[in-house]
């Protein structure tokens, strides 16, 4: 169980003969509650897709202005990111999570009114903001509510959601283009259906804020505020009787502190940040920089550069999320069997071969008066598939585990801030690869052979430098900073 004081790596007894299994069954409850803010996630920040030519055409914009215009939301995302650990700290993590579903609404309707491209950027934003602090909030609530034996399953809950949230998107997007016979066209009210694409939002964002009700707070957050009954209470329910006030001694132990949390507390006594800081930070850049959202953003794009039409590409991208959601199960089946670490490597093997097959084909395409590439016969089919594969690699990997290593790898006295940090440099890497692709569409070769060597680069960092987390106590990851203290004062 979280917190129990047993050794590291040894397999938690949550399924005692005899246990109440009701506890487990809350747990899978209020992570899947708390995953909902990765549903959100995924759906803002794959809208965009669906509506890329028509805000360029209704607003009159070139490809620097388009890409920054889709980019926008990224940047939300990572000051979001940045602010919601402490912000978590001081008022909660359900609070937290009850004004993302805020900014999640006022971006829905923001966006979908807007009448000028510095409105959509605007309430774009506002919409990143949300889903930079849902990025922090739901992977850390999850972790703190979660027994060690099932946590990275409960963890991988959050990239399940954000890729459902991607799927659901695609779906409706296609759904309402459609209806209206194109996404520039009217739909109800007079409104173009890509902006319908936007308010669709505000549905889930009603439902995700009002479940935040029905969950409650961290026990851990509540040991720090010295809540410690209304921490007891919740223990229970999460975890059974058992051992729980030495669960409560472990989490007090190293949450010790006199002063209030700060982002100084990533810093060695001698300077610099602790090393699983930067381990964090080097994982959500590398998920980035293979270039998983440029296949999202921009899908369009490329099957159009196969030979598919406007509206077989609009299905062949909802077909891609598919597969991104089915992969990410076959992630949620293993992870707690074979672990963080194997995952990864497979994954970054996986993408690598895709990347550098697609570069190739790319490298070597002809590019059309429009400026976008051309691929005939085999070529087309070939990169096809290796696109599709290169989606099975990621989504059975770096993109659940990232997740779930961001919300678990961290002491407790660290982790909203560690956290914070490692999604913001996420969010900041996806950005730089947004706003960069556009640029990018005649060069699609050098693009994929970019995207490939992160890919190469990212097992060699995981083989290196990632330890494995599977089945350690939240608790037990104190000890890293205590070794690197240690380390430090001799």
């Amino acid at each position: 169980m979280a917190g129990q004081g047993g050794p590291v790596g040894e397999t938690p007894e949550i399924f005692d003969e005899g246990q109440d299994f009701s506890s487990g069954k809350t747990a899978i409850r209020i992570a899947s509650v708390a995953a909902l803010g990765g549903l959100l996630f995924g759906y803002d920040s794959a809208v965009i897709n669906g509506a890329v030519d028509s805000i360029q055409e209704d607003f009159g914009i070139g490809n620097a202005e388009l890409g920054f215009a889709v980019a926008s939301a990224l940047l939300g995302a990572a000051a979001g990111a940045m602010t919601a650990g402490r912000i978590a700290d001081r008022i909660g993590r359900i609070a937290v999570m009850k004004i993302a579903a805020v900014l999640f609404l006022i971006s829905a309707f923001g966006t979908g009114f807007a009448h000028e491209v510095w409105a959509v950027v605007l309430f774009r934003i506002i919409g990143g903001i949300g889903v930079g602090v849902a990025s922090v909030i739901a992977p850390a609530y999850i972790a703190e509510t979660s027994p060690p034996g099932i946590r990275g399953r409960l963890g991988s809950l959050q990239q399940l959601a954000i890729v459902s949230g991607i799927f659901a998107s695609f779906a409706i997007n296609y759904l309402l283009q459609w209806l209206a016979g194109g996404p520039n066209q009217p739909l109800w009210l007079g409104l173009d259906a890509w902006r319908w694409m936007f308010l669709a939002m505000a549905v889930p964002a009603i439902v995700y804020g009002a479940l935040a009700f029905t969950i409650p707070e961290s026990p851990r957050y509540l040991v720090a505020t010295h809540k410690i009954p209304e921490a007891r209470r919740v223990l229970t329910r999460l975890l059974g009787q058992k051992n729980l006030e030495i669960t409560i001694t472990r989490i007090q132990e190293t949450l010790e502190r006199e002063d209030k949390p700060s982002w100084r507390d990533m810093r060695k006594p001698t300077g610099g940040l602790y090393g699983i800081v930067w381990v964090g930070l080097g994982l959500s850049i590398f998920q980035q920089f293979v270039g998983i959202n440029v296949i999202f953003y921009y899908s369009n794009v490329l099957w159009q550069a196969v030979g598919f039409s406007a509206d077989q590409s609009a299905v062949y991208t909802v077909i891609t999320s598919i597969i991104n959601v089915l992969t990410t199960l076959i992630a949620i089946a293993l992870i707690d069997k074979i672990g963080r670490k194997p995952l990864l490597l497979i994954g970054s093997t996986g993408m690598a071969v895709t990347l550098i097959t697609m570069a190739v084909i790319f490298g070597n395409a002809t590019v059309g008066p429009d400026g976008n590439p051309s691929l005939a016969g085999a070529s087309g089919i070939i990169a096809l598939i290796a696109a599709n594969l290169f989606v099975v690699a990621f989504g059975m990997s770096w993109g659940p585990v990232v997740w779930v290593l961001l919300g678990e790898m961290f002491p407790n006295r660290i982790r909203a801030a560690a956290l914070g940090l490692a999604a913001a440099g996420q969010w900041a890497a996806n950005w730089l690869i947004t706003v960069t692709f556009p640029g990018l569409r005649e060069h699609l070769g050098l693009a994929y052979g970019f995207y490939g060597l992160c890919a190469v680069l990212s097992g060699l960092f995981v083989w290196r430098w990632v330890m494995e987390t599977k089945g350690v106590s939240l608790e037990d990851m104190h000890a890293e900073i205590l070794h690197e203290d240690k380390t430090a004062a001799t």
